[in-house]
């Protein structure tokens, strides 16, 4: 379970690749990603790689919202695998962001 973060290089997106288990173990790593971001800053959570989804990752996501405030395109969501695109979709998460 990783978590990798890179900025754009004129800084306004940052992308965030989970890699395993988006779970509550990377929940301090997740946070540390964007904390220190500013607020304008786009974010893109890419999921290419993510192989489990639980409600921790769900609140992860909230809490990143809840970050940039309530503008649903600053956050997207990517590259999801069958099984947790419906994870999104069970918890109407897919209608709180952009899932590509």
């Amino acid at each position: 379970m990783t978590i990798t973060a890179r900025m754009s290089p004129d800084g306004g997106e940052l992308s965030m690749t989970i890699d395993g288990r988006f779970d509550f173990n990377i929940h301090a790593a997740f946070r540390d990603a964007y904390r220190d971001v500013p607020i304008t800053t786009k974010f893109v959570v890419d999921l290419t790689r993510t192989t489990f989804m639980d409600s921790a990752a769900l609140g992860m996501l909230l809490l990143l919202r809840e970050f940039v405030g309530e503008d649903a395109s600053a956050v997207k969501i990517r590259n999801c695998r069958p099984d947790v695109r419906k994870v999104l979709q069970i918890s109407n998460l897919d209608k709180l962001f952009t899932v590509e």
